[in-house]
């Protein structure tokens, strides 16, 4: 039996790759931050919480990460914890620095004292591209980060290679173009926009709130790419990879295939922050932008070329771009419907409930939409 660490293990590509490991007959363990009662929503949505040992891990506290790579014999070691939404890192840049650049030192270091034997994983990141220098984005691309997470990213990436140079470490990292699944905080855009429409659906009358309509992104499936994470960790070599799907949509285009899931018949008018969409069935504005939602430095494109993972991993994504809105807007439609959790507080906006999920609730639905296929 092998033994993985996965530090954020309770986000969303943290929960799911737990789910592979253990499919495949690991023993994991998993990195939270210290409080009363850890957040496991997501590992208790995936029925797996008891099965994952939780330890508490700090990025930014070297004793933190130095107490638990001594003190578990580990054959693998996934670094998925950051600071990881954007548009926040321009607030917190010192905290985003320390907590997706510096702590990556910190593992590294501390994996080269104690478990030099340890594969890592750095979870690297498509914003290290920013304003993109080619087209599409590949391994070999210069990187042009424009926020303060691509900064934090980039030494991150480099740091990895530099110890995988240095010390002969197997020390991997991925460069993940944007994934999504029903398991996406919904602070993220995608999310926003599901959950917002399953709510206009079910008689909301709040339009939802977004910035950049024109931005383009390369969006796959996160069950599909913690498979990639996993099979770099299991060549003979350590490599940096690319895991994307090759096609690239507008905030726009992904807003539209979401709302066409739920039998919507959205019309656009107006341009930059003026640019709203409405519901010709039922007349309601669905969409309004709303420029602080603006970035200070915007990131137009990303495409991926994943041909070196196709190549040496036999990696490939299987779930599209128009399959994952609709997955993801039909479950947070359906659980809306269910609302059968004791736990449903009142949204403040249009008085529907925000959905906290129950195992067998999620586990019926998720197998119904697919969105359980890693």
């Amino acid at each position: 039996m092998k033994t993985a660490f996965i530090t954020g293990v309770t986000g969303q590509d943290g929960a799911y790759l737990a789910k592979l490991l253990l499919d495949k007959g690991y023993d994991v363990h998993g990195g939270v931050r210290r409080s009363s009662q850890p957040e496991t929503t997501r590992l208790d949505l995936l029925g797996i919480t008891n099965a994952v040992t939780l330890h508490d891990f700090e990025l930014t506290e070297p004793n933190s990460i130095s107490r638990v790579i001594r003190d578990i014999p580990m054959d693998e070691f996934y670094n998925l914890a950051a600071q990881s939404f954007v548009g926040a890192s321009w607030e917190l840049p010192v905290y985003t620095a320390d907590a997706d650049g510096m702590a990556v030192v910190k593992i590294l270091d501390t994996l080269r004292t104690f478990r030099p034997e340890t594969r890592f994983y750095q979870a690297s990141t498509s914003e290290m591209f920013g304003l993109v220098q080619e087209v599409p984005q590949s391994e070999t691309t210069r990187l042009y980060p424009r926020s303060p997470y691509g900064v934090a990213k980039v030494y991150g990436h480099y740091i990895t290679m530099n110890y995988r140079e240095s010390f002969g470490m197997h020390a991997s990292s991925g460069i993940l173009f944007n994934h999504e699944s029903p398991l996406r905080g919904t602070d993220f855009v995608t999310r926003k926009i599901t959950l917002g429409l399953a709510k206009l659906a079910h008689g909301g009358a709040t339009p939802i709130e977004l910035g950049n309509m024109d931005a383009k992104r390369d969006w796959g499936y996160a069950g599909d790419y913690v498979e990639g994470m996993w099979r770099m960790l299991q060549q003979d070599q350590a490599d940096d990879y690319v895991l994307a799907t090759g096609e690239t949509f507008t905030i726009r285009q992904f807003f539209d295939f979401a709302a066409e899931a739920l039998g919507m018949q959205l019309e656009w008018a107006g341009t930059g922050p003026d640019e709203i969409a409405v519901d010709v069935k039922s007349g309601k504005r669905v969409m309004q932008v709303n420029p602080k939602f603006y970035r200070p430095a915007e990131v137009d494109l990303l495409i991926g070329d994943a041909s070196k993972a196709h190549r040496k991993l036999g990696w490939r994504p299987t779930v599209a771009v128009k399959e994952l809105a609709a997955m993801m807007v039909q479950f947070d439609y359906d659980m809306l419907a269910l609302h059968r959790s004791p736990q449903i507080s009142k949204s403040p906006d249009d008085q529907l409930p925000h959905y906290i999920w129950t195992q067998d609730e999620f586990a019926s639905q998720h197998s119904q939409t697919g969105s359980a296929r890693c």
